[in-house]
């Protein structure tokens, strides 16, 4: 659907002009945040609701944590081939049907009467969610020019923390004064809602109407219409040390900030002797500096990088190293001010690299695979970051108790450092072996 009928003459490709909207990037900007913090929101409610499920049903720390890891597990496994599906197969389509399954997966989440079913209802909503964040992102991105990128990717992946913030705090107070199920009913018809939306205001040929061509590369992809797509080979994907590096950074640099989202509200629960709804507010609170810092942060890489995008990769290395400094102090510290002092300073950049991670895999992947990239990104996210950090807490503070597993917590940063420190160096010859790989595509 075209919202407004002004003229782009940023469009204007290979002879053809192509009437773009200036307001219908937005709406897909807007819908696709929206599905985020949605995704994220059923994912994340579950953390303020931890304290209740263990004394309901006598959980142990590592069981809570399964219970978060099963959704991060399963979209990790799942992200690549459903991606590489919706690439080929229509991505708005997709979103739709992932959008809808996650939300009455998480309706059985409120029905649920015992770990077994709980944990079976998480393993749907995983399956749903599971390649929404590089679907969403691809689709968002197509339609917004290059230098743009890592300011929205890092606003678009904000949308998980922001979304986790609400989950978290809403959450709470709605097990507080109704019951912990009726968070997740809550949640359920929420996403639904967005559904509907994004169904009636976005459709596949107005996001090819809407495309921004950016090379000869992303005007085979806008041509779907004709049938003359040129794909590269899925090879393509892992073809330079520079890309496989920031996948691993990426994954790794997340770690933190989803041990953070999973278990603040326990940890304030327990430490600081907060009830649930308390808990859970002061969680958000913190889960939303998290979000705040990936936007500003995403803003920040966009500048720097603007005509040196090698610099991209040094701000990534900056930020990872801030936190890790400053939270390995504040965990150290005892309960009080200065350690909820620094824990907030060290949230701000605790994923501040997701955008430019994000940027740099678009910068050194075909744009006809981009969804396809983007869920290799969601793959090693999860699998290094979003499953594995609260899972690992979870059996640590069965051992050793919560505080003591967090002080560990931080160290995730040194494989994250060192990482991007290898994808620096190697960047440029990434870069030109894209640059091959697409004049070779455009001769076929």
């Amino acid at each position: 659907m075209d919202i407004s009928t002004t003229t782009d003459s940023s469009t204007t490709t290979t002879g053809t002009s192509r009437i773009r909207s200036r307001t219908f990037p937005w709406v897909v900007f807007a819908l696709t945040f929206g599905l985020m913090l949605s995704d994220y929101m059923s994912r994340q409610v579950l953390s303020a609701v931890f304290p209740l499920l263990k004394s309901e049903w006598g959980l142990s720390d590592s069981q809570l944590g399964s219970l978060t890891s099963i959704v991060a597990l399963m979209v990790g496994l799942l992200a690549f081939p459903l991606s590489l599906v919706a690439d080929r197969w229509g991505r708005v389509r997709s979103m739709l049907i992932m959008a809808t399954a996650w939300s009455l997966a998480t309706l059985l989440c409120a029905l649920a009467t015992g770990y077994g079913q709980m944990l079976g209802a998480r393993f749907l909503v995983g399956v749903g969610e599971a390649a929404y964040g590089s679907v969403g992102a691809a689709v968002m991105l197509a339609v917004f020019a290059p230098h743009l990128r890592a300011s929205l990717s890092g606003a678009f992946l904000a949308g998980g923390s922001f979304g986790s913030v609400l989950g978290v705090a809403l959450g709470g107070v709605i097990a507080a004064h109704i019951g912990w199920r009726w968070t997740f009913a809550l949640m359920a018809g929420l996403g639904l809602l967005l559904v509907g939306t994004f169904r009636v205001l976005v459709t596949e040929s107005a996001l090819r109407r809407n495309a921004f061509v950016e090379s000869a590369a992303t005007e085979a992809v806008a041509a779907t219409s004709t049938g003359s797509v040129v794909r590269a080979p899925l090879s393509s994907l892992f073809s330079s040390v520079s890309v496989w590096c920031a996948y691993i950074g990426g994954g790794l640099q997340l770690f933190v900030g989803a041990v953070l989202m999973a278990w603040l509200p326990s940890f304030f629960n327990r430490s600081y002797s907060m009830p649930t709804d308390r808990a859970g507010l002061a969680a958000s609170g913190y889960v939303l500096l998290i979000g705040t810092g990936m936007v500003v942060c995403g803003i920040l890489t966009d500048r720097i990088g603007h005509h040196h995008s090698a610099r991209q990769w040094s701000s990534a290395l900056v930020y990872c190293a801030i936190s890790l400094i400053l939270l390995t102090v504040a965990f150290s510290l005892g309960t009080g001010p200065a350690q909820l002092t620094l824990l907030a300073l060290g949230a701000l950049t605790a994923a501040g690299s997701a955008g430019a991670t994000t940027s740099m895999v678009a910068s050194l992947t075909h744009a006809s695979l981009r969804a396809t990239a983007f869920a290799t990104i969601i793959l090693a996210n999860n699998v290094f970051g979003l499953a594995l950090g609260p899972l690992v807490v979870g059996f640590l503070a069965d051992r050793y108790g919560l505080a003591a597993a967090l002080q560990l917590v931080p160290l995730a940063y040194l494989g994250a450092i060192a990482a991007l420190t290898m994808g620096r160096y190697a960047y440029p010859a990434g870069l030109r072996r894209l640059a091959l790989l697409e004049s070779g595509r455009q001769a076929v």
